[in-house]
């Protein structure tokens, strides 16, 4: 079940980059930074994948996925974790490829968009709130 992306994380998470975690169906893990990390809207995030095959992979065969954001100055983060949607045709994926395009002219066409539906979130942030879920 979805749940609400508190205003704080999505201002906190625009820009960053983050670390996506999957696992395949036997339960091997995978971790790959994601550039194109975005807030979609009140209960969904999405990146684009241009070289991850593993991510992929991992994600047809199984689709819960984790995504961190953190920035080490501030010593503060969250980790959200859903479920996520390989997306290859339509608005979603047309407007990402060309917003990437519009960016890093040099980047290859987007494989695919995963669409992230936020199941819960919790709080990363140096200090006794570490691991407590917000969402």
């Amino acid at each position: 079940m979805a749940t609400k992306i508190p205003e704080e994380v999505k201002l906190f998470m625009t820009g960053k980059p983050g670390w996506v975690a999957t696992a395949s169906k036997d339960g091997m893990p995978n971790v790959a930074i994601k550039g194109s990390l975005a807030v979609l809207d009140d209960e969904h995030i999405m990146f684009a994948d241009l070289f991850s095959v593993k991510t992929r992979t991992n994600l047809e065969e199984n689709p819960q996925v984790a995504i961190m954001v953190y920035d080490g100055e501030a010593r503060k983060g969250y980790s959200l974790k859903g479920h996520a949607e390989l997306i290859t045709e339509g608005p979603l994926y047309e407007q990402t490829v060309e917003g990437i395009k519009n960016k890093v002219a040099n980047f290859p066409k987007a494989k695919y968009v995963v669409k992230i539906v936020v199941e819960s979130i919790f709080d990363q942030s140096l200090g006794a709130e570490a691991g407590k879920q917000i969402a």
